[in-house]
């Protein structure tokens, strides 16, 4: 049964070989660069495309790629993530997370891309474990693309388990297959976070430094420093630390 976007390049008459008239508009295949959410996602699209190519034989199948601020997470892979509105088909999903753009090379943020591509490769080509395990099948297919797994992100670290990340093959497939394309297009993740991590850990900060009181009488709210004794200047009564 053919797509409804397969039916529609059939219609195109430049693919039944004959030209259109010079009067009638002709589409151009093309993103506008200065548009973030287009240089993002096409940018995110063609890596996915380049990588599959390099490194994974072209075999691996669509999925749908998203950005997502999970905590303490650079990305992460779930499988039939999505279905159409019609229920006929699901797609899997990678997803990054933006906030760490900033404080991570190109390089390392494409990393984790090809680190969640192998989850993918797993789940159709392999024998995926329970969730968000890393098994040692998971950890050979990384190797294989050049990236060596590891627990704390560095040389030395447990290959699987619950929580594994992974540091990049020196001169390995992954390392010359993003120099290849960094070579072509520099603008790969043309958007980062501009709350920074240095930011948002002055900010974490400075709210771990301060307490909720409150008032146990009109339910008022003041914030200082833990220890401050005050006292709410209506009730004339203490007030006590509240729950946040």
């Amino acid at each position: 049964m053919i797509q409804p976007e397969d039916e529609s390049a059939r219609s195109d008459p430049t693919l039944d070989g004959e030209l259109p008239s010079p009067d009638e508009p002709v589409a151009v295949v093309s993103y506008d660069t200065t548009d973030p959410t287009s240089g993002t996602y096409c940018g995110l699209t063609e890596a996915f495309a380049f990588f599959n190519a390099r490194l994974f034989s072209g075999r691996l199948p669509h999925c749908l790629i998203t950005l997502q601020r999970r905590r303490k997470a650079y990305g992460y892979f779930a499988n039939a993530r999505f279905t159409a509105r019609d229920g006929s088909r699901l797609t899997d999903e990678i997803a990054l997370n933006p906030s760490h753009f900033a404080e991570r090379s190109v390089e390392e943020t494409l990393s984790t891309l090809v680190h969640e591509m192998v989850h993918l490769e797993q789940e159709h080509f392999g024998t995926p474990p329970r969730s968000s395990y890393h098994n040692a099948e998971w950890a050979r297919m990384m190797r294989a693309v050049g990236l060596i797994p590891s627990a704390t992100g560095e040389p030395g670290g447990k290959e699987w388990g619950q929580r594994v990340s992974h540091f990049v093959e020196p001169g390995g497939r992954f390392a010359r297959a993003c120099a290849e394309l960094l070579g072509l297009h520099r603008g790969i993740v043309p958007y980062v976070d501009a709350d920074d991590a240095a930011a948002r850990g002055t900010r974490e900060k400075k709210a771990a430094s301060k307490t909720r009181y409150t008032c146990p009488d009109c339910g008022v709210n003041a914030w200082a420093k833990p220890g401050t004794r005050l006292a709410c200047g209506v009730c004339t009564v203490p007030l006590v630390v509240g729950q946040l």
